[in-house]
C-alpha cells in the first residue's frame, strides 16, 4: 500500500497528480478532487484496495523474466522499417498489439511506461483495438528494448508475420470531414432560411437576397465535396446496368440544388438547399454510424496471422534472428518453449511435447522424438528442440491447407433484403415521379419541374436506408458489448435464416486446456496414488503432467531404475513397488488400446486399471444445447477421438449427427452435403482445422477464449464464455428484421403524405422542410430504442458496457 507524501505539495493517493495537502482527505490519504476521494471511498469499502498495490509504482513489482534474444528479430532493418510508423532524428513512433490489455488498471501502467524508462516519451492505449502507440527516444531505447520492457510488466507485444508488409487501413477522416461539413451547412442553412419560411413584408423584404445567396454558398461544399460518395456509387451502378439505391439519392441531390439554383439566380424563390443538404447529413451520419459501429476485429486472417515475424536459425553455432520467408529448405530452426513451428521438417536435437490442438483438433500434445517429422502450426509445450527445414514456409501443410482451393467459399451469400427493396423502391419513386411529371404538363407545364423535385425531395429513400443502417448499428454495438462480433451488418440476416447448426468440440464445445480425468479398476490407496504422481512427475509427456496435476503430490519419495520409452509409457521403482503407466498395450501385454485416450497402470506387475482422458465440457453447453435443440438441427464434427461419444449422445441426443476423426476436408465436405440438401448452415469452431467449414457455411462463428487469440477466418466472433447466448441473439437477429420494416412503414407513411402534396406541384419550402428532418429523426428514435428494449427482453442479464478511453487511472 502506498503512502502520501509529506510538505505543502504533496500526490494524490489515487491518481498521482500533485494537489495541495490537507485540502481534501479522507483516511489520512491525500486527493486532488473530491472525483478520486470518492473512487478510493468505493474501492476501500468494496475490499479492492489491492488496486493501489499495483498502481503505487507502475511495474515495479511485475517485472518478469524476459528470455534472452526473444525479441533480436526487432534489430533486423527491413523488419523495423515494416512495423514503425514514423521515425526522424529524435524519436520513433510504433504501434504494438497488446491481448492482455482488459481493464482500466492496464491502462494506468501502459500510460505510465515514461516512468519505467526515461527513453519512452509517451503511450497511448486504445482500448477497444487493445493497441498501445508508443512514441519513444531511439536514441535511449530501441525497438527491441521497448518491446522487452512491455514484455517484463506482463504485456508482450503480439507480433505475427502478417504484420510484415501490412498497411493498416487508415481511420475514414474523409467521411467524417464530408459529415461534419454537411452538418454545419445544413444547420446554418436552416438558419439562415427563417426568414423564408415564415415571409417577409416590407422593408425586410431587402435581405431576402442575401440570405438566398449566403444559403447558395453553403450548399456549394455539400454538394461537390460532402455528396460526392453517392455521385460515385451511383454512377458505378448505372455503368454496370445496375440500379442502387444511392442513384435516386444523387438524382434527389442534383435535381434540388438544380431546381434550387434557378430560382435563386431568377429571384423565382429560395429553393430546396435546407432540405437537399439535411438529405446530404442524414445519410452520412449513418454510413458513419455504421462504419464506426464495430472496427476492433479482423475477420479476414490466415496463417500468417498465427505465425510469428521471425524464428531463430542455427548458423555457426549461433542462433540468428531470420523471418519467415528467407526460410529455406536445410536451415535448422531452433524451437524454444510456447514457440511455434513454422515450416515442416524434421526433429534433429531434443524432444517434442507439440500442442497441433489448433490445427488438428487433437486435445493432447503429441511427443515428438528425434528423427520424427513435426508440421508447421505446431507449438512446442517442451523445452528446446532443432528441426531441420524440409519445406519452405510457403510449401508447408498448413499453408497448403489455407490456400486449398476447396476451401473458398463456393456459394456466395444472400442479397440482404433491403438491397431487394430498395431496388422497387427506387423503381416506383422514379415511376411517380415520371407520371406526375406526364400529368401535368398536360394540366400545367408551370408545375412540372415543381412536381419532379418535390416528389425526388420528400420520397428520397434515406428514410429506408437509415431504418436499416441504424437499427443494423444498434443491434451490432449490443452484440458487441456481449462479446459477439459480427463481421458486417449482412450477418445479423443470415444469422436470422439458418436452420442447423454445426460445433466442434475441442476448444468449442470443450475446452482445449481442460482435461476431465477418471480412474477406472480396482481401489488405489493414497500411498499409492502418491507413488504413481512421483512416478509420473519424472517424465514431461503432457498426460504425464496432467495426471500429476489430477492426483496431487503431498510427499515425496524414492524413485529408482526409471525408464521412458517414447510412446509407450514409463516404469520405475517408487517406494520398492515396481510400476508401469503408458499405453494399453505395452502396460497389459494385449492388443491395441481402446478408443480413447488413457493411461494405463501396473502396479507390481500387476494390472490396476486405468485412468481416462476426455474433454471437459464448459458449463454452458447443456444448457445451450437445451435451447437450440427444440428449433435447430445439431451436429457435432471432432477431429479428436471418440473417447467422448457418450457423453455427446447424451447431450444431444441420438437423433443428432455426431462424427469424429474429421480432417478439415472433411468438415468442409460435410457443410456442402447440408447446404446441397438447401439447409442453412452455422458453424462454430475455433481452429484452423474448422477454417474450410467456417468460410463454406452461411454464417461461421470462430470461438476465442478471450477474443484476442488468433482466430480463423469466419463472419463473428465470439467469446468462450457467451456461448449459452447464441439462441439469445440468434432471437435478437430476427427482431433486427421487423423492427428494420416498421421503421420502413412509417417513412412509408411520411412519404404519402409528402406526396400527397409534391404530385400536386405545390409544396412549399416550408412542408419539405419540416417533413424530411422530421422522418429522418422519427427513425433515428424508433431504431434505437427498439433495438435496446428488445436486446434487455432477449439477452440475459445486464447489457455489459464497453469500457471508455476516459482517464486512465479510473479504477474498474
Amino acid at each position: 500500500m502506498r503512502t502520501a507524501a509529506t510538505g505543502k505539495q504533496t500526490e494524490c493517493y489515487h491518481c498521482g497528480e500533485n494537489c495541495q495537502e490537507g485540502k481534501i482527505m479522507s483516511d489520512g490519504k491525500y486527493f486532488c478532487c473530491e472525483g478520486c476521494k470518492t473512487v478510493y471511498q468505493l474501492l476501500n469499502q468494496s475490499g479492492l484496495c489491492e488496486y493501489y498495490d499495483l498502481n503505487g509504482q507502475p511495474g515495479t513489482n511485475q517485472r518478469v523474466a524476459v528470455r534472452k534474444d526473444k525479441f533480436a528479430f526487432l534489430e533486423v532493418d527491413h523488419i523495423q522499417r515494416q512495423l514503425i510508423s514514423f521515425t526522424d532524428d529524435k524519436q520513433t513512433n510504433v504501434t504494438f498489439y497488446l491481448p492482455q490489455i482488459h481493464c482500466s488498471s492496464c491502462l494506468y501502467l501502459l500510460e505510465n511506461l515514461h516512468r519505467l524508462h526515461a527513453g519512452v516519451i509517451s503511450a497511448v492505449v486504445n482500448f477497444t483495438r487493445k493497441e498501445i502507440a508508443i512514441v519513444f527516444d531511439h536514441n535511449r531505447i530501441s525497438l527491441r528494448e521497448v518491446a522487452e520492457l512491455l514484455t517484463s510488466i506482463g504485456y508482450e507485444p503480439y507480433i505475427s508475420l502478417n504484420n510484415l508488409g501490412l498497411k493498416r487501413s487508415p481511420v475514414n477522416r474523409q467521411m467524417l470531414y464530408r459529415m461534419g461539413i454537411a452538418g454545419f451547412c445544413f444547420a446554418n442553412i436552416m438558419l439562415i432560411s427563417f426568414p423564408e419560411y415564415l415571409g417577409l413584408e416590407g422593408s425586410e423584404k431587402a435581405l431576402q437576397s442575401i440570405f438566398r445567396i449566403l444559403n447558395f454558398i453553403l450548399a456549394l461544399p455539400v454538394v461537390f465535396y460532402s455528396a460526392v460518395p453517392f455521385f460515385s456509387s451511383g454512377w458505378k451502378a448505372l455503368k454496370h446496368k445496375h440500379l442502387n439505391i444511392d442513384a435516386p439519392i444523387a438524382l434527389a441531390i442534383l435535381i434540388t440544388y438544380g431546381r434550387s439554383v434557378y430560382e435563386v439566380v431568377c429571384g423565382a424563390g429560395g429553393g430546396y438547399f435546407d432540405s437537399m443538404s439535411g438529405i446530404v447529413f442524414f445519410m452520412l451520419v449513418g454510413r458513419v454510424f455504421q462504419d464506426k459501429t464495430y472496427q476492433q476485429l479482423s475477420f479476414e486472417r490466415d496463417f500468417t496471422s498465427y505465425f510469428p515475424v521471425a524464428v531463430a536459425v542455427l548458423k555457426d553455432d549461433k542462433e540468428i534472428p531470420t523471418t519467415l520467408p528467407e526460410i529455406k529448405v536445410g536451415d535448422t530452426l531452433v524451437i524454444h518453449n510456447e514457440e511455434l513451428i513454422p515450416a515442416d521438417g524434421i526433429l534433429t536435437r531434443g524432444k517434442g511435447f507439440i500442442d497441433y490442438s489448433f490445427v488438428t483438433g487433437e486435445s493432447l500434445p503429441v511427443t515428438k522424438e528425434m528423427g520424427e517429422i513435426v508440421y508447421a502450426g505446431g507449438k512446442q509445450t517442451g523445452s528446446v528442440m532443432e528441426i531441420l527445414v524440409v519445406k519452405e514456409v510457403a510449401q508447408s501443410y498448413l499453408a497448403k491447407l489455407w490456400s486449398d482451393n476447396d476451401f473458398k467459399r463456393s456459394e456466395e451469400k444472400n442479397t440482404s433484403f433491403v438491397h431487394l427493396l430498395s431496388r422497387w423502391f427506387t423503381c416506383i419513386l422514379l415511376g411517380i415521379a415520371a407520371i406526375a411529371a406526364v400529368y401535368w404538363s398536360m394540366v400545367d407545364s408551370s408545375k412540372v419541374w415543381n412536381a419532379i423535385t418535390a416528389v425526388l425531395i420528400v420520397a428520397c429513400p434515406c428514410a429506408l436506408l437509415l431504418s436499416n443502417t441504424f437499427t443494423n448499428g444498434v443491434i451490432l454495438r449490443i452484440l458487441g458489448r456481449n462479446k459477439f462480433y459480427l463481421r458486417n451488418a449482412q450477418v445479423i440476416e443470415d444469422l436470422a435464416r439458418i436452420d442447423h447448426i454445426v460445433f466442434d468440440k475441442t476448444g468449442t464445445l470443450a475446452s482445449a486446456h481442460e482435461q476431465q480425468i477418471e480412474y477406472f479398476g480396482k481401489p488405489l490407496s493414497k500411498r499409492q496414488l502418491l507413488q504413481i504422481a512421483t512416478l509420473a512427475a519424472c517424465s514431461n509427456h503432457p498426460l504425464s503432467k496432467a495426471l500429476v496435476k489430477y492426483i496431487g503430490r503431498k510427499g515425496k519419495m524414492p524413485v529408482s531404475a526409471f525408464h521412458e520409452i517414447t510412446g509407450k509409457g514409463v516404469e520405475g521403482v517408487v517406494g520398492e513397488h515396481f510400476i508401469k503407466l503408458g499405453a494399453y498395450a505395452w502396460v497389459t501385454g494385449k492388443g491395441k488400446q481402446p478408443e480413447g485416450t488413457a493411461v494405463y497402470i501396473s502396479y507390481d506387475h500387476e494390472v490396476q486399471g486405468c485412468f481416462q482422458f476426455s474433454n471437459q465440457f464448459r458449463e454452458s453447453v447443456p444448457a445451450l444445447v437445451k435451447s437450440l435443440k427444440p428449433q435447430y438441427s445439431l451436429s457435432v464434427l471432432s477431429g479428436d477421438n471418440a473417447a467422448g461419444k457418450d457423453n455427446l449422445e447424451q447431450l444431444l441426443g441420438h437423433d443428432s449427427v455426431i462424427l469424429f476423426h474429421q480432417q478439415p476436408e472433411d468438415k468442409l465436405r460435410y457443410i456442402q452435403s447440408l447446404q446441397k440438401h438447401g439447409k442453412r448452415v452455422m458453424m462454430v469452431g475455433d481452429g484452423l482445422n474448422d477454417a474450410g467449414a467456417l468460410q463454406q457455411s452461411n454464417v461461421g462463428i470462430a470461438v476465442a477464449e478471450d477474443c484476442n487469440n488468433f482466430t480463423p477466418a469466419s463472419d463473428a466472433i465470439i467469446d468462450a464464455g457467451q456461448l449459452s447466448k447464441i439462441p439469445a441473439f440468434i432471437r435478437l437477429c430476427k427482431v433486427n428484421k421487423r423492427i428494420v420494416i416498421a421503421s420502413f412503414i412509417l417513412s412509408i407513411a411520411y412519404n404519402i403524405v409528402g406526396l400527397s402534396f409534391a404530385v400536386q406541384g405545390d409544396l412549399s419550402p416550408l412542408i419539405a422542410a419540416i417533413l424530411m428532418p422530421a422522418s429522418s429523426l422519427s427513425i433515428l428514435l424508433i431504431t434505437f430504442g427498439s433495438g435496446n428494449i428488445a436486446a434487455r427482453l432477449l439477452i440475459p442479464g445486464p447489457l455489459p458496457t464497453s469500457p471508455g478511453r476516459g482517464r486512465s487511472n479510473t479504477a474498474s
